[in-house]
């Protein structure tokens, strides 16, 4: 599955929470890249604090990987307030979430991640613990029902999602601030490494941090975990010294390529060639073909082969460029109808 590839960005069983809490920045200043999200959080951070008001309602999305956890984490910090943490599967019932809302404190931040799966019933009644502060509370049944509304303190909703697409129209319009997280570029993950190496006590060259990030995917939480395999490796293998050439070896002993390409991605883009002559193919087929979940293929799989320009999404479906059959070695001459982007 696509969760235990050691280039996935999604949580895997094995990553260690603690490994990932110590390089976690606490502040906006210590936070890498994104900088113009960082720039406007601050702006609406301090005009916020200024104002002794709640933060304004906030939306990140993006692909998994980028920091939106680590964002909610900065923005109670910078605000002063409490977080509460929690997730959209999570909350299964509207006593459930009702249960949180009422023991948050005045500006306290409550942090939903993969909102986009919350029930329609739980969703409704967000609309008015978002809009208006308060909980309508349905005491009774039948004919003896009647409607209860328990004020709320001010708190601040920071939802995260990898498809922003799936949320419903009525919630994604009561956040007042939407942004969303790309994919970081190999200076600012080169940054990141060398920040992780310092905190984690490791000696890594300039030239070792250049492969780990360009192998990274794009992605800080990728750059992590590379960095702590590599690490092993130049311990065991190397004199404990993260230089280029151990990094090198340690991607080839993961079985990466220096793009973070692996075997999973490499069968993807051979299947569409060699099972579909290079698209297009639906989003369904395609999934079965290599065994995996629609949904995680285009959430986790697609965005960065997008990225590098082997994939290409269309009208009629999916779809790999010429790039891809360079990339691959193969011979466009396989697929007369191949368009060259």
């Amino acid at each position: 599955m696509a969760e235990e590839r050691i280039v996935s960005a999604k949580r895997r069983r094995d990553d260690d929470p603690q490994f990932e809490l110590g390089l976690r920045p606490r502040s906006l200043k210590e936070f890498i890249g994104q900088g113009k999200i960082k720039e406007k959080l601050s702006i609406y951070i301090t005009a916020a604090l200024e104002r002794q008001e709640a933060l304004d309602h906030v939306l990140l999305y993006g692909p998994p990987g980028l920091g939106k956890t680590t964002l909610a984490h900065i923005i109670a910090g910078e605000m002063g307030v409490n977080i509460r943490i929690t997730a959209g599967p999570a909350i299964e019932r509207p006593g459930d979430l009702a249960a949180i809302l009422t023991n948050l404190g005045r500006g306290d931040v409550l942090f939903i991640d993969e909102i986009h799966r919350l029930s329609r019933t739980v969703e409704e009644i967000l609309y008015p613990a978002m809009e208006d502060f308060a909980l309508d509370i349905i005491i009774g049944k039948g004919p003896g029902a009647r409607s209860l509304r328990l004020e709320l303190p001010p708190f601040t909703l920071i939802g995260a999602t990898v498809r922003a697409g799936a949320l419903t129209s009525p919630l994604r319009d009561r956040f007042g601030i939407v942004d969303r997280l790309d994919f970081y570029t190999p200076e600012e993950l080169i940054e990141i490494i060398t920040r992780s190496a310092r905190i984690l006590d490791v000696a890594v060259d300039p030239e070792g941090a250049r492969v780990i990030a360009g192998a990274s995917r794009g992605t800080p939480r990728v750059a992590n975990r590379l960095l702590k395999r590599v690490r092993d490796y130049a311990q065991v293998k190397a004199g404990n010294v993260v230089t280029e050439a151990a990094a090198r070896e340690a991607l080839q002993m993961l079985q990466l390529d220096e793009a973070g390409l692996d075997e999973i991605d490499r069968r993807l883009l051979l299947a569409m060639i060699e099972k579909y002559e290079g698209g297009p193919v639906g989003l369904d087929t395609l999934a079965a073909s290599i065994s995996e979940e629609p949904e995680t293929l285009e959430d986790v799989y697609e965005p960065y082969l997008m990225k590098l320009g082997l994939l290409k999404r269309t009208p009629r479906g999916r779809v790999v460029t010429s790039e891809a059959y360079r990339y691959l070695k193969l011979s466009t001459k396989k697929n007369p109808q191949l368009h060259l982007w």
